[in-house]
């Protein structure tokens, strides 16, 4: 079996030692305290110029909830063409309405305006009223991927959801389990589910270098960073 794995990278040195690592995709993000935003556009003309592996960037303005206001939604667009000229060869957005139903009308636009740049339909699956209605519904937009953790905090606790997307996606749509994945439950997820891809942060703390401290600011100077040993050994079980 061919499986494919996705990195996220929240640094431009994340993306040197995720491709080193031997992953297959890196996912570019920013703000992983708010569950990822777009990355600045000098993050991924840097990544482009450095590291030869898909990159796929997040499009998404800001945290919080996946309906978005025309303003925004302008922004959405500018990010997207700016992606298509940096030559990422994806990007992973949603959008939603309120009432928890895919937002069929703009994620239409936006496959049409990245092509011919993949569109991966991220974890605003999660947030969807009805995960079978929301995957036909995603179908029919053209995304070619949908990244999902099952409707649960972490993939290895929906394996049983998971498994009936895969099997109603068909050849219609990749359905790439993400969150939580590690070393430790790949193997079970992979085989669980049948799934092909699989997306990881492989994340850990990394603390800052900073020697002197203002303890009148109690701030802390620990931030997120890839654990490129653990990205290692994932692949080497996907591919044992």
């Amino acid at each position: 079996m061919n499986y494919t794995l996705e990195v996220i990278a929240f640094t431009i040195d994340c993306c040197i030692k995720i491709e080193k690592a031997g992953a297959h995709r890196i996912e570019l993000c920013s703000n992983p305290q708010e569950g990822g935003t777009t990355p600045s556009h000098g993050f991924i003309s840097q990544a482009r110029k450095k590291t030869s592996l898909e990159l796929f960037a997040i499009i998404r303005p800001r945290g919080g909830d996946f309906v978005y206001s025309k303003n925004e939604y302008e922004v959405i667009k500018e990010d997207i063409d700016f992606c298509k000229k940096a030559g990422c060869e994806g990007i992973v957005t949603g959008m939603l309405y309120p009432d928890g139903r895919v937002d069929k009308i703009r994620c239409k636009e936006i496959v049409s305006l990245a092509y011919p740049m993949s569109v991966t339909f991220h974890r605003a699956f999660d947030r969807t009223k009805d995960p079978y209605q929301a995957l036909e519904d995603i179908i029919e937009t053209g995304c070619e991927r949908i990244l999902t953790s099952g409707f649960m905090p972490t993939a290895i606790e929906a394996i049983s959801l998971i498994e009936n997307l895969v099997k109603k996606a068909e050849d219609r749509i990749i359905i790439m389990p993400g969150s939580g994945i590690r070393s430790g439950n790949i193997l079970k997820i992979a085989n669980s589910t049948g799934a092909v891809e699989f997306h990881t942060s492989a994340r850990k703390s990394r603390t800052g270098k900073m020697e002197y401290y203002n303890e009148m600011l109690k701030e802390s100077f620990e931030s997120v960073e890839v654990d490129d040993a653990e990205v290692k050994k994932i692949i080497s079980i996907l591919t044992s």
